[in-house]
């Protein structure tokens, strides 16, 4: 039967009681005032939704890649800014999992899956976006240590976070710049770190976003992820594990805009009756409906198969990311509409949840950059 098991949909439920009990209340003060949202970590913490997919050995729950989804989805439901604290957990320790050696491993993963610390994930730099090879974070050997020099940019939830995962260029005389990149982690207490001012952003307000520095930033040796020279090459898989997440986050905002619609529409009445009645607004509401059926599919799709190892993985990926967020943006600016002058108002979510959309066409890859990317699937054929 091609349906979610029933363990899933259990988690749904339990994610959502979570949500809107603890979460939702304070979702529109985090926003107003800019703040990290320390209930909806508290929360997700005590009832082990913050990090679900750190795997058993390591202290976690090793929840798979469709559950981290649709805790990712239902607390996006109520407040996109919370649902990057599972979010971006998942994005900071993707590539430990996926290339770190077991002592690394060990030494990162457990504070992470029990709540004591958070990862963040630092590819980008203000020169370096999209062309992630062109980055000028450099690292260099010195003995038995590794010293960082360099800036990153945009990393989600920095300074709040213990653990960052970080690429710099160890060969910059390497032949294809690709393969002169390596990955680290990097800890907040190591001497040379340090976090720069929040930066002034339209949506998702609650997740502090800044730029981190590198000033002879010295790291044991052994801080290294997987072997030198497959920093980028561990990040771009790294992405294909987590563009469905960010697909989930999407489809949780324009699930959260399209129940407050739905809500509104019938309340309100013009004409003598409820704007429900007229046609007119009965069909956006089915065109929201549909979009988001679609786009769920197609994120759990995506997810089960980067899972799996599907070789499609990375186009699915980057289908499910784009197609996901054009819908949240689409169905926010519909539900804003459907709300009239109310929408444009503080007043009520979706002016909030529209703001919020925005960042998940861009983040983790334009969504120009996924196209390109799904086209050069297409003609490798």
């Amino acid at each position: 039967m091609y349906q979610l098991p029933e363990e899933h949909e259990e988690l749904r439920a339990a994610v959502r009681a979570l949500a809107e009990k603890e979460i939702a209340p304070h979702a529109a003060e985090v926003d107003e005032q800019e703040r990290y949202p320390s209930e909806a970590a508290a929360a997700l913490t005590a009832a082990g939704f913050n990090a679900i997919h750190i795997p058993e050995a390591y202290s976690g729950q090793g929840a798979d890649a469709v559950a981290a989804c649709i805790v990712i989805e239902e607390v996006a439901r109520v407040d996109a800014s919370a649902s990057l604290i599972p979010a971006v957990n998942k994005l900071g320790t993707q590539p430990i999992l996926l290339s770190a050696s077991e002592e690394l491993k060990k030494l990162v993963l457990p504070s992470i899956a029990t709540g004591e610390a958070s990862a963040s994930y630092a590819l980008s730099e203000r020169e370096a976006g999209s062309d992630t090879a062109s980055m000028r974070t450099r690292a260099q050997l010195d003995g038995d240590h590794w010293v960082l020099n360099g800036t990153k940019c945009w990393i989600t939830n920095a300074g709040e976070s213990s653990w960052y995962t970080v690429m710099a260029v160890t060969d910059p005389n390497a032949e294809k710049k690709a393969r002169g990149i390596s990955a680290f982690v990097v800890h907040k207490d190591d001497p040379g770190f340090s976090v720069g001012p929040k930066e002034k952003k339209l949506g998702i307000k609650g997740s502090p976003t800044r730029e981190i520095y590198f000033e002879n930033c010295t790291i044991p040796e052994n801080r290294i992820i997987g072997e030198p020279g497959t920093g980028l090459k561990t990040a771009l898989a790294t992405l294909d594990h987590t563009r469905p997440t960010i697909g989930a986050q999407a489809l949780g905002i324009a699930q959260g805009a399209l129940d407050a619609a739905v809500e509104y529409v019938k309340d309100r009445k013009q004409f003598g009756q409820s704007i429900s009645q007229f046609q007119g607004v009965q069909f956006m509401l089915a065109d929201m409906a549909m979009k988001i059926e679609a786009a769920r599919h197609m994120v759990y799709a995506s997810a089960a198969a980067t899972e799996r190892g599907d070789k499609r993985a990375s186009f699915l990926a980057s289908a499910a990311k784009t197609y996901a967020s054009d819908v949240a943006m689409e169905v926010t600016t519909d539900a804003v509409q459907l709300f009239g002058g109310a929408g444009y108002t503080r007043d009520f979510p979706v002016e909030r949840m529209m703001r919020d959309a925005k960042i998940t066409q861009i983040y983790e890859g334009t969504n120009q950059i996924q196209r390109m990317v799904m086209a050069r699937h297409l003609l490798k054929g």
